[in-house]
């Protein structure tokens, strides 16, 4: 038999760190670590090597010889590293193997200055502007595919929906000029991301700065930030860039996935406007004649697990002390890289499936005649051509639209001889009543800035390749 204290030092040992503590925190730290982490902590290594060589406070030949050992390390199969328990994390193991090349006295001298707590903010900033680059460079692909599809459809009507149901006659440009739109705003939440994660926290050290004279000005420079974090207790304390990133994700990902299960309605057979590219369908495994969409549902999917991974790093920082807590690294740190991973796959993958589908314009056209959808524009010209009062007018379009369902007739399949018996005083023209019910005819009326009528849609689709022009311009 065990005492209690034998059990616990034969299962786990009382030196740190504790098998279980390995086995269940670091090491699967340690390997996220290498994965994600390494060229941000090589850059920071150099740069801070550099700094303090500038600043006199390494002598030339202790930077070159630390920047030759830091460099020979870069240069082996760093990958191949493998955790082991006597180094705490993958910071004091680089340190422990640059020791190896240059002597542990010099390989010290690295970390002048620099605390695990000011380094390890500027890792995750590093690593998580790219993932932000990568996300707003492949997010402005997707919006320049939905302008592209946009300007071939004009003057493609299509009914368009409110609550679900059949509402009124738009275009398909008119819809694709919206979800442009509504893209280019995450595009720019994108952005102010960005700003706030490309700010450098470097030279606060553990949280008050140092008593060396650093020049933290230097390194937003070698290290390619945007700015600086001035206030050392701040550059350590806030996650606010952490929040930034994960709203922008989460807005990107339930906005879009918003209108990839509208583009799968419309995919359906029932529905049948939009024909997904042989390219990126499935057929089944027993039922040949199916064209499944799946390029679609694995972007709607991808889509909600990144927003996921976006609020579990929003639930990760709520409540936690203003400071430097693990709550804020590294285990929150790999929902924001899978979130944007998965991000990044829906953007790729969903501008591939619109440049290369089909839109069925007879379909649409004749769903837009169906449901009395045109209806609207019976209360418009009774009000506006005919001196009725719109409220009435409005009235009138209603019951006629009761009576021609009654009837299971649709508006252009009755004479306007029934629908001047109905109005009961107004008499309608044969020439007006053909134009009320035909969607070409609602939609060009609807010339409003902003609305459907297609060159209202093509000076909108213009204004925003002019946009996009001098977007592309500025990179230049």
């Amino acid at each position: 038999m065990f005492t209690s204290r034998e059990m616990f030092e034969k299962q786990d040992g009382i030196d740190f760190p504790g098998n279980v503590f390995s086995e269940t925190i670091l090491k699967p730290i340690f390997y996220d670590q290498k994965e994600h982490l390494m060229d941000a902590m090589f850059q920071i290594h150099k740069a801070h090597t550099q700094m303090l060589a500038d600043q006199h406070i390494l002598t030339e030949t202790e930077a070159k010889t630390i920047l030759q050992g830091i460099q020979q390390l870069e240069n082996m199969d760093y990958r191949t590293l493998e955790y082991r328990a006597e180094y705490e994390d993958l910071f004091f193991l680089v340190e422990s193997k640059i020791g190896e090349l240059i002597g542990d006295e010099l390989a010290g001298k690295m970390h002048i200055a620099k605390s695990r707590n000011d380094m390890g903010e500027a890792m995750y900033r590093i690593v998580l502007r790219s993932y932000l680059k990568n996300s707003i460079k492949y997010a402005q692909e997707l919006s320049t595919a939905l302008l592209y599809q946009a300007e071939r459809h004009t003057k493609t009507i299509m009914p368009a929906h409110t609550h679900t149901q059949p509402a009124q006659p738009t275009t398909f440009g008119h819809y694709l000029v919206a979800l442009y739109d509504n893209l280019e705003r995450d595009i720019d939440r994108l952005k102010q991301a960005y700003h706030t994660v490309n700010q450098s926290p470097m030279g606060a050290a553990a949280i008050t700065t140092s008593g060396f004279p650093i020049s933290r000005e230097q390194m937003v420079e070698l290290l390619e930030f945007d700015g600086l974090i001035e206030n050392s207790y701040d550059a350590i304390a806030s996650g606010d860039y952490l929040i930034d990133a994960a709203q922008s994700l989460i807005s990107l990902m339930t906005n879009m996935g918003r209108w990839l299960q509208e583009l799968l309605r419309m995919s359906s057979k029932e529905v049948g406007l939009i024909k997904v590219s042989d390219a990126y369908v499935q057929i089944s495994s027993i039922m040949p004649q199916k064209r499944n969409p799946v390029s679609i549902e694995h972007s709607r999917s991808l889509a909600s697990s990144a927003a996921a991974e976006g609020m579990a790093v929003i639930h990760m920082v709520h409540n936690t002390p203003f400071g430097d807590i693990n709550d804020t690294e590294d285990d929150l740190q790999p929902h924001l890289y899978a979130g944007f991973s998965k991000g990044i796959r829906v953007l790729r993958l969903m501008r591939a499936v619109i440049l290369t589908l089909e839109f069925d314009r007879e379909r649409a056209y004749q769903q837009a005649r169906e449901n009395m959808i045109t209806i609207t524009e019976l209360a418009d010209v009774l009000s506006r051509d005919y001196g009725v009062s719109f409220r009435t007018a409005h009235q009138q379009a209603s019951m006629i639209s009761k009576k021609a369902g009654e009837l299971k007739k649709e508006l252009y399949e009755l004479p306007v001889s029934k629908i001047n018996e109905w109005l009961e005083g107004t008499q309608l023209t044969e020439k007006d009543w053909q134009e009320i019910v035909n969607p070409l005819y609602f939609v060009e009326r609807r010339r409003v800035t902003g609305g459907p009528n297609s060159e209202v849609v093509r000076k909108m689709i213009e204004k925003r390749k002019q946009e996009l022009k001098r977007r592309l311009d500025n990179r230049k």
